[in-house]
């Protein structure tokens, strides 16, 4: 393609048209590739010569092409131009009435600065016209202003005569005169009217003090109480136009009727002398169902039913009440006739027939709505109050009535017997009178009450058993236990009286204890006839101690016989020389077991609970011939006594004389083998309580305790 057919193909501008600068980036790069995308388009339209002969066709195309988008242009620019011209002459119009507008405007804003202007002047003309309308209602109402204070001065004197009625309306009528100047000046108080407000508190004032004593002006002049109560009632429902605070007379009427009651039985502190407390509760028994019975039938009358006197009777007496026991029990402290008559007094005769569950007393009171008069723990410190008090009074009182018991025992006479000759004491029935008469006293209030009180009588009880006057039969006197119950305690009592009664015995029956065994002891019974002849005259005064004393005595008296005998076995004071001697000291432990087995069965001790029999276990003991047998022996003495040791077994075993080294380590060996014999709770402690001398370590097993 040749220089002047691409001139042609290059477009051309208009005549006085120039081509300004790209006005962003984006539009320099868009022109670049519309002129790459034509010139494209013409070198593939024109690339090859026989193409060019088509030159006129596409250039012809092309200049209708043009003409086409020209007219439309123009078509769309003269509409454009057309909407343009229509929305300039609009905005012209519009211009037109703004302008008009705005001069109204300025028009009527001269006017109404003349108006402000004309009403500036007429404003002293308006105050002249609203003080000529004061004074004209003023000159009206003058003769009546004129009257007001001598109309202030009657209402006084009404009120100070109790006509409350006649002073009351003479208070509206003030009222009324006051609202009607009132909203003529403008909401202006007159001098003339300052008197009206201390008026009415004092009428207020009257008919609070009526209400504080409804109960008497009931009976005495009930008509001042209806007029003082019609008074607040009216003055309730009255309004008015003046801002003036609130009078609420009706419930200062109510709180009067409240605090008068109050007063009165409740008004001053309650300061009693100890006992005093419940002449002031008996009183009170009184006084409040009289009261509640004078507002059913004359207060009641007197108010509106909306008032429900008797409910507020019934509840104002009983919050009076309750708190001033609440005062009471912040006090000093209560005594105990003082807090047994409180508790018993609030729990059953207040809300008793005689007091608020009284059956005349009707369902308007609606006493099941009231709190009680104490709280649980009001209660629970007065029971212990109580019960504190009453136990230190009955350790007193039985500390004194052992010590008059014990100085009555030690006198130089007999004691006392019974109707079947047994000694008797009066004390342990006056001591459980005593409790018993407490712990009845008691249900007369409440089951805690009653509770607490029987554990104090028990606790009293267990320490009064372990008193340590019982020291005074003993020449070193004893310690006393812990507490424990009654039961452990009668038992504890009961071992102890027997230790001290056994403790003479044992005083006679040691010295003759301490020529057994011997050769003598072999030969003759004479030792154990001297123990037995000492036993039965000691044992003679126990006919006069009931059952089952006298067999715990009898029991213990056997025991501690069988214990001594025991023990001078064990002193290894005898070794039998020979089979002669060891079944000669057989024979005389069998004989002395069927001797204590009788003197007590002559005493009257149950065989079934005597020691004697282990005399028989030690004889089978003794009596064996063959020493390799004692392993067999001694197995079966365990079994029957497992507090049975080795130091006694070993003491038994020097008794024979016959047992070698080998021997005694075989029948201790015995004692340790197989299962252990566990003590059984009938079991009575025999060897255990017999001391042994420390035998030789040849004499002991290598894990024994001599070892």
């Amino acid at each position: 393609m040749d220089s002047a057919t691409k001139d042609e193909m290059q477009p051309s501008l208009p005549p006085g048209s120039s081509c300004p600068g790209p006005e962003w980036p984006e539009q320099e790069r868009a022109e670049q590739l519309a002129r790459g995308a034509a010139l494209k388009w013409a070198s593939g339209i024109f690339y090859r010569p026989e193409q060019l002969a088509r030159l006129g066709q596409y250039r012809s195309r092309e200049v209708q092409r043009t003409c086409s988008l020209e007219a439309r242009i123009k078509s769309v620019v003269q509409s454009y131009l057309e909407g343009v011209k229509t929305g300039v002459w609009q905005l012209a119009q519009a211009f037109e009435a703004v302008q008009g507008t705005r001069e109204a405007l300025d028009q009527a804003h001269g006017l109404l600065q003349g108006m402000a202007e004309a009403t500036e002047t007429l404003k002293p003309l308006r105050e002249q016209v609203a003080q000529h309308k004061q004074l004209q209602v003023l000159s009206q109402l003058l003769p009546r202003l004129r009257a007001v204070p001598a109309a202030v001065a009657h209402t006084r004197t009404l009120i100070g005569a109790q006509r409350l009625l006649e002073a009351y309306v003479c208070l509206r009528e003030l009222e009324q005169l006051q609202e009607e100047t009132w909203a003529p000046l403008g909401g202006l108080e007159l001098p003339v009217f300052e008197g009206l407000g201390p008026l009415a508190e004092a009428l207020g004032q009257a008919v609070e003090a009526a209400a504080g004593v409804a109960g008497r002006l009931a009976r005495e002049d009930p008509a001042l109480l209806v007029a003082a109560v019609r008074v607040a009632e009216v003055d309730a429902r009255h309004t008015t136009s003046l801002e003036l605070p609130p009078r609420d007379w009706r419930r200062r009427c109510l709180q009067a009727l409240q605090e008068g009651l109050e007063r009165t039985h409740f008004g001053t502190p309650l300061l009693l002398e100890p006992g005093a407390l419940a002449g002031w509760l008996e009183a009170l028994r009184v006084a409040l169902p009289a009261e509640l019975a004078t507002a059913e039938a004359l207060v009641a009358p007197c108010c509106p039913p909306h008032y429900k006197v008797v409910r507020l009777w019934a509840h104002t007496l009983h919050s009076g009440l309750r708190r001033c026991l609440q005062q009471l029990l912040e006090g000093p402290k209560l005594g105990a006739a003082d807090a047994f008559a409180l508790l018993h007094w609030t729990l059953h005769v207040y809300l008793g027939p005689e007091m608020m569950g009284s059956l005349e007393l009707g369902p308007e009171a609606d006493v099941s709505q009231l709190e009680p008069l104490l709280t649980p723990e009001n209660i629970e410190q007065l029971e212990a109050m109580f019960v504190t008090q009453i136990q230190v009074n009955v350790a007193q009182w039985l500390q004194k009535a052992l010590d008059g018991e014990v100085a009555e025992w030690n006198r130089e006479q007999e004691p006392g017997t019974d109707s079947s000759g047994f000694y008797h004491s009066p004390l342990p029935a006056i001591v459980l009178q005593i409790l018993e008469e407490n712990i009845r006293v008691t249900s007369l209030v409440s089951e805690s009450l009653q509770r607490r009180m029987h554990g104090m009588a028990l606790s009293e009880l267990g320490t009064f058993l372990r008193s340590s006057s019982v020291s005074v039969l003993q020449p070193d006197g004893a310690a006393s236990g812990d507490l424990a119950p009654v039961e452990a305690g009668l038992d504890e009592l009961q071992r102890r009286i027997c230790r001290l009664v056994l403790e003479a015995l044992l005083a006679e029956l040691q010295p003759l204890f301490e020529a057994l065994p011997s050769r003598r002891w072999l030969s003759s019974p004479e030792l154990l006839d001297d123990v037995c002849e000492r036993t039965v005259r000691f044992c003679q005064d126990f006919r006069r101690v009931r059952n089952p004393a006298v067999q715990l005595l009898l029991a213990e008296a056997e025991r501690t016989v069988v214990l001594q005998y025991l023990r001078a076995l064990m002193q290894g004071r005898l070794v039998c020389r020979g089979a002669d001697e060891r079944i000669q000291a057989a024979q005389r432990l069998q004989n002395d077991a069927a001797q204590l087995r009788e003197l007590f069965l002559g005493l009257g001790l149950e065989e079934s609970v005597q020691c004697a029999p282990v005399l028989l276990s030690l004889r089978d003991l003794l009596n064996l011939r063959d020493p390799m047998l004692l392993g067999l022996e001694v197995a079966g003495l365990r079994q029957k006594f497992p507090d049975v040791s080795e130091d006694h077994v070993s003491a038994l075993l020097d008794l024979r004389g016959d047992v070698s080294r080998e021997q005694r380590l075989a029948a201790l060996s015995s004692l340790q083998a197989g299962p252990q014999p566990s003590l059984s709770a009938g079991h009575r402690a025999l060897f255990s309580l017999v001391p042994v001398p420390t035998p030789a370590l040849s004499s002991c097993l290598p894990s024994g305790p001599c070892a």
